[in-house]
C-alpha cells in the first residue's frame, strides 16, 4: 500500500528536474538565477537586468558597458535584453527579469507611457527600476531616472542651425513615443523661438530612430518642401538616414543637418562636412551613474529622483577631439 506515495514522490522529483524549482523555463543564455547559490560557499552573485530599445545603436552598447563595469566590480552579473523597438517584447523581457528575481532592473523604455504595467509588476515584487536615458510618464513607480539633459541637447542643435543657416527653413524628424526625443524637440523649438529668421516648415514622425526608417521619411519631406535648408533629427542614426536621402537627391550641399548623440558615425560625418553638429551624450556615464544608484539603494542610502548627465555640442571645431575618444 506504500507504492502510491513513493510513485508520487518520484513523479514530483521528475517534474522538478524537468522544469526547475520555479515551475517555469530554465534561464536563457546560460544566466544564473538571481537566488542561485554560488559554488564553494561564496556569496551568490546577484543578477541585475537591463532592457534597452535597441542594441543596434552604439549609444546603447556604450551605456550597457557602463552598467556592466559597475555591476561586475561589485561581483554581480548584468543581463542585457534588446527590445528591438518592440514595446510588447520589452514588456515580456521585463516580466522575464522579474520571474528570475532580478535584484534591480534598468529600463530604457520603447514607449514612455505604455510601460506602466511592467513598472507596477516590478513594484509589487519589490524590485527597484532605474530608468536610463529616456524617462517614463509614471515616475512615481521607479526608483530614479538617469538621463542626459535632453532639453539642452535640443537647444544646442537650434543654436547651431540658427547660426549656420539664417534665414533657416527647417524640417524636423521627431519620435513622440520616446520622452527623451520629445524633450529634444521641445528644447529645439524653445531656443528656435528666439531666432525670428528661423522657422519650422515641416515636422514628420519616425516609426523608430533608425537610419533605415528616417531615410524614406526625409525623402518624402524634401519632396513636399524642396526649399528646406536645415534638418533637426532626434538622434544620430536618424540624421545619417537623412544625409543619405539628401545625398541621393543631390541636395546635401544646401542643407545643414543637426542631431543628438555624438556617435562615432556622426563625428565622421561632421569631419567630412556632411553634418553640421551633434549634441553629444555620454552614455557610458549614464550607465555608470545608473548602476551606482542601484548599489546606493542596496546599501540603504537615499537616491536622487532625477540624475542629469551633461551634453556637449560637437561641431567641426572640436570633432577631431571627440574622434580620438
Amino acid at each position: 500500500m506504500k507504492i502510491l506515495p513513493s510513485l508520487s514522490l518520484a513523479v514530483l522529483c521528475f517534474v522538478v528536474e524537468l522544469f526547475g524549482p520555479s515551475g517555469c523555463e530554465k534561464p536563457r543564455d546560460g544566466a544564473q538565477d538571481a537566488g542561485a547559490p554560488a559554488s564553494h560557499g561564496a556569496p551568490a552573485a546577484r543578477i541585475l537586468g537591463v532592457s534597452v530599445q535597441t542594441m543596434t545603436n552604439p549609444f546603447f552598447v556604450d551605456l550597457t558597458d557602463g552598467l556592466r563595469e559597475v555591476v561586475e566590480k561589485n561581483g554581480d552579473r548584468l543581463m542585457v535584453l534588446d527590445a528591438q523597438f518592440d514595446s510588447l517584447r520589452q514588456k515580456n523581457d521585463v516580466s522575464d527579469l522579474i520571474l528570475r528575481g532580478a535584484a534591480a532592473i534598468f529600463l530604457n523604455p520603447v514607449n514612455w507611457e505604455g510601460i506602466r504595467g511592467s513598472l507596477v509588476q516590478a513594484r509589487d515584487k519589490g524590485i527597484p527600476v532605474i530608468v536610463v536615458d529616456a524617462p517614463v510618464r509614471d515616475e512615481d513607480l521607479v526608483l530614479c531616472t538617469v538621463a542626459s539633459d535632453n532639453l539642452e541637447a535640443g537647444r544646442l542643435g537650434a543654436r547651431a542651425l540658427s547660426a549656420a543657416a539664417s534665414p533657416a527653413r527647417i524640417g524636423v524628424l521627431s519620435y513622440s513615443i520616446n520622452k527623451a526625443c520629445i524633450d529634444r524637440v521641445a528644447g529645439f523649438k524653445e531656443e528656435l523661438a528666439k531666432h525670428p529668421n528661423c522657422r519650422i516648415e515641416a515636422e514628420l514622425e519616425l516609426e523608430s530612430g533608425t537610419s533605415e526608417k528616417a531615410r524614406p521619411v526625409l525623402r518624402d519631406m524634401i519632396g513636399r518642401h524642396p526649399d528646406l535648408n536645415a534638418i533637426f533629427a532626434i538622434n544620430d542614426p536618424a540624421a545619417i538616414g537623412a544625409i543619405s536621402a539628401l545625398e541621393s537627391s543631390s541636395k546635401l550641399a544646401g542643407v545643414k543637418v543637426a542631431a543628438v548623440d555624438g556617435a562615432d558615425e556622426a563625428v565622421r560625418a561632421i569631419l567630412d562636412g556632411k553634418m553640421l553638429s551633434s549634441s553629444a551624450q555620454f552614455p557610458r556615464e549614464i550607465g555608470k551613474a545608473s548602476a551606482e544608484a542601484a548599489y546606493e539603494h542596496f546599501a540603504g542610502k537615499s537616491v536622487r529622483k532625477n540624475i542629469q548627465v551633461r551634453v556637449e555640442l560637437i561641431t567641426k571645431d572640436n570633432a577631431a577631439a571627440f574622434a580620438k575618444k
